[in-house]
């Protein structure tokens, strides 16, 4: 019987302006009054189950400061104003923000905010959203401003306070005074939150671990050389190297933890799963029994400790605990079981809630049968953002995933790790710990592109600055209280994550500014003007295009053979490697999607990076309810695959599969022309279960080149 070990991580990087004392971002309110009360409720209605929650204390931190009113909220105030009082700007701001919630599930099942969305339109490009403006009326704005906050009052908090269930019914014409009471019972659903995580780990059902405080990357912040470890050869900044930093993130996070939930926090998720074994002193001296990171630097270890040298590693060692020594100092660890963790954060909302639940367990039995009754799954992930993409918040497959736990009593328990690793002291140890994070198992996402060194070189000056006017003796407390507090966020992985072309987001310009503002609070706390360096943006304009449409036709042999260099030139071309994600994901099996047509057919390529574990699915938006689906690719040759449309019609596809999957599908049977657009999302099956999906929250959409291309853009 396999012990699993759920550990939900929640964070939120510091909005805070410390200039105006506001939250320039409102997520650390919203998700409050969705997610996090949604998490912890849930769990209590199963208490057999016992699960590990992280909160990272930059995250509580701005709870307290919220709910302290040291910090104002600044989307909260525009919530707040009358919408008959909005400036035109307000107006604007209104439009432009309160939409930010996933549309299909957070905005679309509600007729008025589909509504006003609608008249609003569908554009993300700020002009557009301004000319709009003045065609709303007074009541169509403060429904909106309502909405807008009702829309993140997850299933718990409406069950709290029925009014707001009552209020969603209602729709629409809403009053002054029911916006205000939404808005009170947000701040009061904060306060719950941190009460219910506090009583929860009392009962004994839930652990509370931590991660450093600011949420940096601590090998960075501890010596940047650390990085050219798992990326050599590569670029780099000017060595940043501050140990008593990394050991400050990690004392800070315990005092506050304890301050806040009345004991010591046992274990430690490093942000991002960041790890060195340079830290593993700093962690023994802070106090932590544990730490957890990937499997995948679990197995980079295993590949340098001597003490495994020449050793086939098995990947059921993947499921124990491990005891990691360096220079003296000793820790415990275990690893997360990453294609389930990236199940549930990445896939599950894909599925019908209670087949999503049955694959996790499926699996989970499965891995309870190869391991002793010593053994531990350890499924790590985040546990806000995916809610999002669920109809119903993910309550249904929480309590699918729950109640099949308890069905399963016999061959499935869950633990708390620290408890697990105090009953299973490891038997194993690890003396060569590798570097790296979740991702990759390699510090790539925060450093070693030119945005990310620049980032690098600005912390680097404040901080070798400060040291130089704390070290004259001649900042008071205050001054070095303010001015740490300031360096110390500026050091979290946050900012660094949207700098680089690894991700983006539209409020990358934002993000920086919150950079760079840390930095010159710095200055301004130790009562010195800031150099004008700090008022340099360090994210450069650019727009980053997902994929690469077709340029011209292209009628390649479908046989699944390495193509020629000829066959897909001028396809259009997607490759997974910079999605425009809050949450990153690791073990992807699809390398590249080519696409193209010539007269008669729409031909698709998939690559694999791995071997696909089942079909593929090519869902089509455009034309809408249309899909293709083979049969599984096990062997090589030619496979089956069906062309199912709206109208119910199934029509057989061309398909072959060896080192790649190749498919043409005629354009008559797709009901397309030239010149009409064409949408698609790649899915991976594994069963019936879909396991990874291309783009992940997109469509790759393109327009049929017409019937003339030939003619225009003839050449010899």
């Amino acid at each position: 019987m396999a012990h699993v070990a759920f550990l939900w991580h929640m964070h939120q990087p510091y909005y805070v302006d410390s200039v105006t004392g506001t939250a320039v971002m409102p997520w650390v309110r919203l998700h409050c009054a969705k997610g996090y009360l949604d998490m912890i409720a849930v769990l209590g209605d199963y208490p057999s189950v016992r699960a590990n929650f992280n909160l990272s204390p930059v995250l509580v931190l701005q709870i307290r400061e919220l709910l302290d009113g040291r910090v104002e909220d600044e989307w909260l105030e525009l919530s707040r104003k009358p919408a008959v009082d909005l400036t035109e700007e307000e107006r604007f701001k209104v439009l432009e923000n309160f939409f930010k919630a996933n549309w299909d599930h957070l905005v679309l099942p509600h007729p008025r905010y589909r509504e006003l969305l609608n008249k609003r339109g569908l554009t993300f490009y700020r002009d557009d959203v301004r000319r709009g403006v003045r065609y709303f009326s007074t009541q169509e704005l403060l429904d909106l401003q309502v909405w807008f906050n009702l829309t993140w009052c997850g299933y718990t908090a409406c069950r709290l306070f029925p009014e707001l269930a009552e209020l969603k019914r209602k729709g629409r014409n809403f009053t002054e005074n029911e916006k205000q009471r939404v808005l009170e019972l947000h701040l009061e659903l904060m306060r719950i939150v941190l009460q219910k995580y506090r009583e929860a780990e009392e009962s004994g059902q839930v652990e509370l671990t931590t991660t450093p405080y600011f949420h940096p990357i601590l090998p960075l912040v501890y010596d940047t050389s650390f990085a050219e470890r798992a990326m050599p050869g590569r670029e780099f900044p000017r060595r940043f190297s501050w140990p008593q930093d990394a050991e400050a993130q990690l004392s800070l996070a315990v005092d506050q933890h304890a301050a806040v939930f009345g004991s010591v926090p046992r274990g430690l998720w490093p942000s991002e799963g960041s790890i060195a074994p340079e830290l593993i002193p700093l962690m023994q001296r802070c106090g932590f029994e544990y730490f957890c990171s990937d499997e995948e630097n679990l197995f980079a270890s295993l590949k340098r400790d001597p003490a495994w040298r020449g050793v086939q590693v098995d990947h059921l060692e993947l499921f124990q605990g491990w005891r990691v020594r360096y220079d003296g100092a000793e820790v415990n660890a275990v690893f997360r079981e990453r294609p389930l963790s990236d199940f549930i954060g990445f896939n599950a909302a894909r599925n019908e809630a209670a087949q999503a639940a049955m694959h996790l367990l499926f699996h989970l039995r499965h891995i309870s049968d190869l391991v002793n009754d010593r053994g531990i799954v350890p499924i790590i992930l985040d546990g806000e953002n995916a809610w999002e993409f669920f109809r119903d918040g993910g309550e249904c497959f929480l309590r699918a995933l729950y109640s099949g736990i308890e069905d399963n009593h016999g061959r499935i328990k869950t633990a708390r790790t620290g408890d697990y690793l105090r009953e299973n002291p490891p038997q194993k140890q690890l003396t060569t710990l590798h570097t790296g994070s979740w991702i990759g198992s390699n510090l790539d996402i925060w450093i070693g592109e030119p945005e990310e060194n620049r980032a690098w070189e600005r912390l680097g000056e404040t901080r070798a600055w400060f040291q130089q006017r704390f070290d004259s003796g001649v900042l008071t407390p205050q001054q070095d209280a303010a001015a740490r507090k300031s360096l110390y966020a500026a050091e979290g992985s946050d900012w660094f994550w949207w700098y680089g072309p690894d991700f983006t987001t539209e409020n990358d310009e934002l993000f920086d500014r919150l950079f760079r503002m840390h930095l010159r609070s710095v200055y301004t706390a130790c009562g010195a003007v800031p150099p004008s360096t700090l008022d340099v943006p360090i994210t450069q304009k650019r727009v980053d295009q997902m994929f690469e449409s077709p340029s011209r036709y292209v009628t390649p042999a479908i046989d699944g053979a390495p193509a020629t260099f000829f066959e897909w030139l001028g396809a259009g071309r997607y490759e997974p490697t910079s999605e425009t994600a809050t949450m990153a994901r690791s073990g992807a099996h699809v390398a590249a999607v080519f696409f193209g047509h010539d007269a008669d057919n729409l031909y698709f390529r998939v690559d694999f990076s791995a071997k696909p574990a089942g079909g593929v699915v090519i869902v089509f938006g455009e034309p809408d309810n249309t899909r293709i689906r083979t049969a599984p690719l096990v062997n090589a040759g030619p496979i089956e695959a069906n062309l199912n449309t709206a109208e119910g019609k199934v029509t057989g596809v061309k398909a072959a599969y060896r080192e790649t999957l190749e498919l043409a599908v005629s354009l008559m049977s797709l009901g397309l022309k030239p010149g009409d657009s064409v949408g698609f999302q790649v899915r991976l099956l594994a069963g019936d279960v879909e396991v990874e999906a291309h783009p992940p929250a997109s469509l790759i959409a393109f327009k049929l080149l017409a019937a003339d291309w030939a003619l225009a853009n003839w050449s010899v």
